[in-house]
């Protein structure tokens, strides 16, 4: 499958070392990826530094450039706080930042959210759901706000559900390497890599050169309409997915 990338969790006090770190294999490859920014961070598990001591200066206008040197990018929720336990309609996770909160309050968020990021200037059509987790009102208040794509579900190109244009995340990185065809996401969190996981992602841009696209080819493809039965199966998916996840972490000593 093509591979493109998407960054998560882009803060002004993220870990910055381990960014630029990734950043530079991203260059070498001349791979642009999406990154997901968070308008208002007051989520203290992406705390790492303080904000005023990022070494590419002000924040905000680092993330326009990356954005005018062909970086997509996307919002990346709103404060990235939990408020419920809600998994919505993708269910990755049981906790949601927007699932389950009511349409009134998503879209004042929403709106909060994309306000912030236009008083310094960075304009996006593109959200991207903290723990992947949503539920038809947020469908509903995007789409009011002027969101019209969504990264996230699973498959094998973007597909249009709900008036949205979605562009899928691996289901599992391995699988999606053995295919020839088709498009995916791979999902980044820099602020927890180690040395391992750098070295793996360098393994696999060398390996895999000829598939990495920049996030905006990924834009360009033609998306498909989802079927019932394919929005069946990606459900299905994501549940056994977390189960899984979830057992996982129960079995460990």
């Amino acid at each position: 499958m093509n591979i493109s990338i998407r960054m998560d969790d882009i803060t002004p006090d993220m870990d910055w070392a381990k960014f630029l770190r990734f950043k530079e294999l991203c260059d070498l490859y001349q791979v642009k990826p999406l990154i997901g920014v968070v308008p208002q961070n007051m989520d203290e598990n992406l705390h790492i530094n303080e904000p005023d001591t990022a070494p590419v200066g002000d924040f905000w206008q680092y993330i326009k450039t990356l954005q005018e040197e062909g970086w997509c990018v996307a919002q990346h929720g709103v404060t990235h706080i939990y408020a419920t336990k809600k998994m919505g309609c993708f269910p990755l996770n049981r906790l949601s930042e927007f699932a389950g909160t009511g349409y009134e309050r998503q879209y004042k968020s929403l709106q909060k959210g994309k306000s912030i990021l236009a008083e310094h200037d960075i304009h996006t059509d593109m959200f991207m759901a903290p723990a992947h987790s949503f539920d038809r009102n947020t469908i509903k208040a995007l789409k009011k706000s002027g969101f019209c794509r969504l990264t996230d579900g699973f498959g094998d190109r973007p597909y249009t559900r709900w008036g949205m244009t979605f562009y899928p995340i691996s289901y599992r990185q391995s699988s999606a390497l053995k295919k020839t065809k088709g498009f995916t996401t791979f999902v980044v969190h820099t602020n927890t890599m180690n040395d391992k996981d750098f070295a793996r992602y360098e393994q696999l841009f060398t390996q895999y050169q000829d598939r990495l696209i920049s996030y905006a080819e990924l834009l360009e493809i033609q998306p498909k309409k989802r079927s019932i039965f394919g929005n069946i199966k990606e459900y299905s998916m994501a549940l056994t997915k977390w189960m899984l996840v979830t057992l996982k972490g129960r079995l460990k000593p």
